[in-house]
């Protein structure tokens, strides 16, 4: 990154959708979501972390307040800025990037864990074999595939970002993608932690470098 790239960045996934919570309330059983990636919408308590969200933004001190946004085109993305900036009362100009979008599933789209199990055996298999970098679900992304995007969206920010804080509203696995490329870690086992709805991830420029300054804080939900 030169001098014309971000000061900081802060990351946050969106909050809570109908999917997490239909995903959640299905435990092991089998369940097949009926609409798309791109369509779901948040939950009551996903718009109560938004909100939450804008009041934390607007509490930041002058330097570390985010100056721009860049989003996921996603529905559930879109909708937590709207409501954060909305609290937050700050217009910001905002960046629908589509490199932002949540991991690609393949055939795998709509299924939970447990309907994977039962439809595509001998994939979940090689899954839980190759790890979740590795592993490309028939006609989806890997997680590696998600960094390579990623990658090419932060170096696309030297020269956009200005020197300033921005703010990237996304997905888990944009998140963990942003923490490989920033920090110039290179993983392929288990990701660090599940990424929690409305978290905080936060990276402030170093000396050729991003350093990590906090990751997955919901502090700002208690």
């Amino acid at each position: 990154m030169t001098g014309a790239g971000p000061s900081r960045v802060i990351a946050v996934r969106h909050g809570e959708s109908e999917a997490n919570l239909a995903h959640r309330e299905a435990g092991d059983r089998p369940l097949v979501y009926g609409l798309g990636d791109d369509e779901v919408r948040l939950t009551a308590l996903g718009r109560r972390q938004s909100a939450a969200l804008g009041r934390l933004l607007a509490a930041l001190p002058a330097g570390e307040r985010p100056e721009a946004v860049w989003c996921s085109p996603y529905l559930r993305a879109r909708e937590t800025w709207e409501i954060a900036g909305d609290g937050w009362g700050d217009t910001l100009p905002v960046t629908v990037d589509e490199r932002l979008r949540d991991q690609e599933q393949g055939a795998f789209d709509r299924l939970n864990p447990a309907a994977v199990r039962e439809r595509f055996p001998e994939e979940a298999a090689r899954r839980e074999a190759a790890g979740v970098y590795a592993f490309r679900p028939p006609g989806g992304e890997s997680l590696t595939d998600v960094v390579a995007r990623v990658r090419a969206f932060v170096r696309d920010l030297d020269g956009q970002a200005g020197g300033r804080p921005v703010l990237i509203v996304a997905h888990d696995s944009v998140v963990l993608a942003l923490r490989n490329v920033l920090e110039g870690v290179q993983s392929t086992g288990p990701p660090l932690a599940p990424v929690l709805n409305a978290s905080v991830s936060v990276w402030r420029a170093g000396e050729g470098s991003f350093e990590p300054v906090r990751f997955n804080d919901v502090g700002h939900l208690a």
